[in-house]
């Protein structure tokens, strides 16, 4: 596994990925991509258990679905700083024929991507299926997916919530991006959420907090925690409290940049704050 100092360095490139994407195109979802990317780090580099190359049915390894779509360029980052596809292909994030739309596709094949994602609330069914698959095929490994804090005001995500428990399905483990923030303001303001701890944990599940989710070494941790109260008949909620924006300072703590790009002083201000650590695409 990776040293703690090699995932933070590739969290600073991640972070330096996100902020030039969504600049070229003058389009994308950089804050929640940012609050984001110590938890894709470290799932991908330090807890998933993955098989060598891709295949869409992910048999004998661990799943990952982001049903929080907009939040792709952190994804895409992720993904291929992992090797799925090449990072120069980076460059053509939301461009006409890409594969790096700005809300992830599967009809152009990109590796890494098993489902089409960006309208809110689905996800979490769509993982239920994967984990429940998982069961009938004696496959040991584990889903794990993401969602927005916001993306639970969707209605669909609680009859989820409602079935993973009541089918004892505990090779879940799914984690909420709690930031507090949505595209038209704080959460509080748009619509409470009232304590997600107490409802997930009313509705049947295990629920992991993890305080510092942009502390790399908190996340895994937290993550690895989760990881060990699987298979207990529980499915598993991790509720990590991120910031909006994390890293670049004029973007943190606020819902502005849920969805806008930085100009082109803005961007030369991100990246002095991340420097380059990896090598840029």
């Amino acid at each position: 596994m990776p040293k703690l100092q090699e995932l933070q360095d590739l969290t600073i490139q991640v972070r330096r990925d996100i902020v030039r994407m969504v600049h070229k195109v003058n389009s994308g979802h950089p804050g929640g991509s940012l609050g984001c990317t110590e938890f894709m780090v470290a799932l991908y580099n330090e807890i998933m258990e993955l098989n060598e190359g891709f295949d869409m049915d992910g048999n004998g390894e661990d799943l990952f679905f982001l049903s929080n779509g907009h939040i792709s360029p952190v994804y895409y980052s992720v993904l291929a700083r992992k090797g799925y596809f090449p990072v120069d292909e980076l460059n053509t994030f939301r461009l006409i024929n890409s594969r790096l739309q700005g809300h992830p596709t599967t009809h152009e094949g990109l590796p890494g991507v098993r489902i089409a994602s960006g309208s809110l609330g689905q996800g979490m069914s769509v993982a239920l299926g994967a984990a429940q698959a998982k069961k009938l095929n004696k496959d040991s490994k584990l889903v794990y997916t993401l969602h927005g804090d916001g993306e639970l005001q969707e209605g669909q995500n609680w009859e989820a919530i409602m079935y993973a428990a009541g089918n004892k399905v505990d090779n879940l483990i799914s984690t909420i991006d709690y930031n507090g923030q949505q595209i038209d303001g704080a959460t509080e303001d748009v619509l409470p959420l009232g304590d997600l701890r107490n409802k997930f944990e009313a509705f049947g599940w295990d629920v992991v907090d993890i305080k510092e989710g942009n502390n790399l070494e908190a996340v895994i941790n937290g993550l690895k925690e989760a990881k060990s109260r699987t298979g207990k008949g529980k499915p598993v909620c991790v509720l990590l409290h991120t910031v909006m924006g994390n890293g670049v300072d004029f973007m943190m703590h606020t819902h502005a940049w849920h969805g806008k790009a930085p100009n082109d002083e803005q961007l030369e201000n991100a990246l002095s704050q991340n420097p380059e650590t990896l090598g840029d695409y």
